[in-house]
């Protein structure tokens, strides 16, 4: 798998969120394309076999598990990156959610704001308090996180995550702007509606949402994780080198209309 060609040749990239949907098939390809993977996400049984998937393909991965509202566990993964491949080059801070309610505001409970909250905007804190002084250490690095079209505009989602995805954005703006004279670059993917597990248990339980979630958009369809992938890939990779601060779309053209 492993390619001394590939557009991340040579770096350590830590994925959150990374046992299924949009981070497993960024650890694939960032695999695929040279670098070696740290997976965190809470499901350590699924990091287990993705990571042996990527070393018996001839790639590098290692894994840390936690949760990344936890800022302990997110320290343990920076560090267990720094101690299996020597550096952190790069971090996609991917791990979200959305909530399993579909529910005005007023009747959601309490606990589905807080740990929208949780993971959404204080598990990106968490990684960048704990990637930036690594990346400061060395003079450089790209930090990607995922955002959602819930980040721009009121996309029919609950609440809270609309709210968390807007706090996403902000947050990448502003440590865009801190960290721009210190060679970092962090930038969010605005992402679409993706065929995850997330999403597909949402169809499988309320079939009328699967027109739901494509009707703004140009393209009539979900993005599979691996289009995701590839423009997280982009941002990571050196490729990207004068792109900071920026909102990337990849959402079928939603945010177009």
């Amino acid at each position: 798998m492993t390619d001394t060609n590939g557009m991340l040749a040579g770096k350590a990239v830590m994925i959150t969120g990374a046992s299924s949907g949009i981070g497993a098939a960024a650890a694939r390809l960032f695999a695929a394309e040279g670098a070696a993977v740290l997976l965190m996400a809470r499901r350590q049984d699924a990091l287990k076999q993705l990571a042996q998937e990527i070393n018996d393909s001839g790639g590098r991965a290692a894994i840390s598990a936690g949760d990344v509202s936890d800022p302990e566990d997110v320290q343990r993964a920076v560090d267990a990156t720094r101690e299996h491949f020597g550096a952190l080059d790069a971090a996609f801070n991917n791990a979200g959610y959305a909530g399993e309610i579909l529910a005005p505001l007023h009747e959601l409970d309490q606990a589905v704001f807080d740990r929208t909250m949780d993971v959404n905007v204080r598990g990106t804190w968490n990684c960048l308090r704990s990637q930036i002084p690594v990346m400061l250490e060395a003079g450089k690095g790209a930090i990607v996180n995922t955002a959602s079209t819930a980040a721009m505009v009121a996309t029919g989602a609950p609440v809270p995550y609309v709210a968390a995805k807007h706090a996403v954005l902000g947050m990448t703006r502003a440590a865009a702007a801190e960290y721009a004279p210190h060679g970092i670059r962090v930038n969010t993917l605005v992402v679409g509606t993706t065929r995850t597990d997330m999403i597909s248990q949402a169809v499988e339980a309320h079939p009328e949402l699967e027109h739901a979630f494509v009707a703004r958009q140009m393209q009539q369809r979900m993005a599979d994780p691996a289009e995701i992938a590839q423009a997280a890939l982009w941002l990571c990779s050196d490729r990207a080198s004068f792109a900071t601060g920026s909102a990337l779309a990849v959402d079928g053209g939603m945010t177009s209309n």
